[in-house]
């Protein structure tokens, strides 16, 4: 996964420094296509990132779960 520094330090070396995509990818790790994109990309391009819908174990009984919870902070009547 890519972040904003490792963004900034891409352009850096790029733009500053004068590295070649090649010499770029070695400092940093990165494959050479995801260099060459982040290169390519605007100015004031951010990273986004997919978030994936997680099915969890509780999912089927969310709504459940949460009638219970809700019902567990109400105050008991004596």
């Amino acid at each position: 996964m890519i972040t904003i520094d490792m963004l900034g330090k891409i352009r850096r070396l790029r733009f500053r420094d004068g590295l070649s995509i090649s010499e770029i990818v070695r400092r940093t790790g990165l494959s050479r296509n995801t260099v060459k994109s982040w290169l390519k990309a605007g100015e004031g391009t951010v990273p986004k990132y997919r978030r994936h819908g997680a099915t969890t174990v509780l999912a089927p009984y969310q709504d459940r779960l949460l009638q219970w919870l809700e019902a567990d902070t109400r105050p008991t009547q004596r």
